[in-house]
């Protein structure tokens, strides 16, 4: 029998409850996803700022429906629901996507070297980069409740919107049988790291984040996403078959790619974006 996890709570909640006053920490052995677990609790009207750890999640989801299945010990699971107000809503997966890879990796690899990488896909992806190839790492699913009224939270402009952030980490190595891209896993990144000393180190960071995001938008955090885009200068393919050459982002999150008509801003989060091989399209 595995021994079970020690998860960091009481740290967790000492360390962001300042920051957010009736935070919560909860723990729980299974659920179908922690996102619509605390999407069917706002709907409730339950929008208090809660972190929601689940060990294993029954029916996960990634971006545009995909599953992401946990097992305890594996995989790090969670979601941080808060009221939020930001001025503008554009590149807040981006900026989530930057916090997460600096606490796990806070020095880059020099470019070149064959060591992991933690870097980002856009919009919502973290990768792993190294002698290895691209893999993937993680994914992150932002979605907001717009049936939770407006309410006003201190130090943030306008009216706030209950947002929920879900993020999905691979923790040990996984099983690669039938995926297009083999997954990576943060124990390539440091062998130290298991779930719960990965949750202790993203999710107070995440929470500053978050609320200097709200105060300044995603334009400080461009220069970041640069140093661990892992599509610049790449060609790539969107969903609709067009291709061309990722230019990095924009200051308000959207991708940049050239293609034969000219320099497009990617803004929907609904086109998939790939990068194509050297010996042709994706499949």
């Amino acid at each position: 029998m595995s021994t079970p996890l020690r998860w960091p709570a009481e740290a967790l909640w000492e360390a962001v409850a300042p920051l957010l006053p009736g935070f919560t920490v909860e723990v729980l052995p299974s659920v179908d996803s922690t996102n619509t677990e605390l999407m069917r609790r706002a709907r409730a009207g339950r929008v208090d700022p809660i972190l929601l750890v689940a060990e294993q999640q029954t029916a996960g989801r990634g971006r545009m429906g995909r599953a992401w299945q946990s097992r305890a010990g594996d995989s790090l699971t969670f979601s941080l629901g808060l009221p939020l107000a930001p001025l503008d809503w554009s590149g807040l997966s981006l900026a989530v996507g930057v916090s997460v890879a600096e606490s796990l990796q806070p020095v880059l690899p020099p470019a070149g070297a064959t060591a992991p990488r933690v870097g980002l896909k856009w919009p919502n992806d973290l990768w792993l980069g190294g002698a290895g190839g691209d893999r993937k790492l993680g994914g992150i699913l932002v979605e907001t409740a717009s049936f939770v009224a407006p309410q006003a939270v201190p130090g943030q402009p306008g009216a706030a919107r209950y947002v929920v952030i879900g993020v999905g980490l691979n923790v040990r190595a996984q099983d690669g049988a039938g995926m297009s891209l083999p997954p990576g896993s943060l124990q390539e990144v440091d062998a130290q790291l298991d779930a719960p000393t990965a949750l202790l180190r993203v999710v107070e960071p995440l929470v500053g984040m978050l609320q200097s995001f709200a105060a300044y938008g995603f334009a400080p955090m461009q220069p970041r996403f640069a140093l661990r885009d892992v599509l610049q200068g790449r060609t790539v393919q969107l969903s609709d078959g067009t291709s061309g050459v990722a230019h990095g982002v924009a200051e308000d999150g959207a991708l940049l790619v050239h293609t034969a008509g000219g320099m497009l801003p990617i803004t929907s989060s609904d086109i998939s974006v790939r990068p194509v091989p050297a010996s042709g399209p994706s499949a």
